[in-house]
């Protein structure tokens, strides 16, 4: 695949080989040229674990103390009181006779969909719509629940959700190009913490095997793991 100009000076700019601190590698990554549109700042972190053993699946959200410099849509699934909290929170669209409908015949123009227990039998039914999406509303990410008010207000705030790939890789957004250094670098270690704290016991070995940043059009930069606070 051919690289342009600024890609492949950028990628000349550091040693490729070497582990940097995550507050040098956003460093680094700053110092690179800036593109037109505010650029999607990525954590990979690559994991020890086997993704096909349901005792070694790293999955959950963890909420960015900065932001993803995102604006998130969010759809809330309910009937009843709730939806006048999903209201009074912040949803951007609340209702479910108006939604599911317009679901089942493709549209899917939402980030996040949160939605109350009652609601995942008729939810459940659009699984191959929402599915394949990342829509699909789940208890164990808290997007079914019945506290709606902190779902919402969590979704808003820079909540993302983490799930470990086939390849044992966590892809995960930690905020934009435009964020000040200090912001990213915060935003990564939360996500680093949070990695942390939900390690599986059941793996052996070494976790975290590697880890790079990266903007949307950059090149990756190799970041030290022991350098996390």
């Amino acid at each position: 695949m051919k690289r342009g100009k600024n890609y492949r000076n950028s990628r000349e700019s550091f040693d490729r080989t070497q582990e940097f601190a995550i507050g040098e590698a956003v460093e680094i990554l700053d110092g690179f040229p800036k593109l037109k549109f505010d650029e999607t700042v990525d954590m990979a972190v690559r994991l020890g674990v086997n993704p096909r053993h349901a005792d070694q699946m790293v999955r959950g959200t963890v909420v960015l103390p900065n932001g993803t410099g995102k604006s998130v849509k969010v759809l809330v699934i309910t009937r009843g009181p709730k939806e006048q909290e999903a209201i009074d929170a912040g949803a951007d669209m609340v209702g479910a006779d108006e939604y599911l409908p317009k679901i089942k015949d493709g549209w899917t123009d939402v980030d996040v969909i949160i939605a109350t227990p009652d609601m995942m039998g008729e939810l459940g039914k659009l699984g191959r719509i929402l599915g394949p999406r990342g829509l699909m509303p789940n208890p164990k990410v808290g997007t079914v629940t019945m506290d709606i008010t902190k779902a919402v207000t969590e979704a808003k705030a820079g909540r993302i959700e983490y799930r470990v790939d086939k390849a044992g890789i966590v892809h995960a957004p930690i905020g934009k190009r435009s964020f000040d250094n200090a912001k990213l670098t915060e935003n990564a270690e939360s996500l680093f913490r949070e990695l942390m704290r939900v390690k599986p016991s059941s793996v052996k070995g070494t976790y975290v095997r590697s880890i790079f940043v990266s903007g949307t059009m950059t090149p990756s930069i190799r970041v030290d793991g022991s350098s996390f606070k």
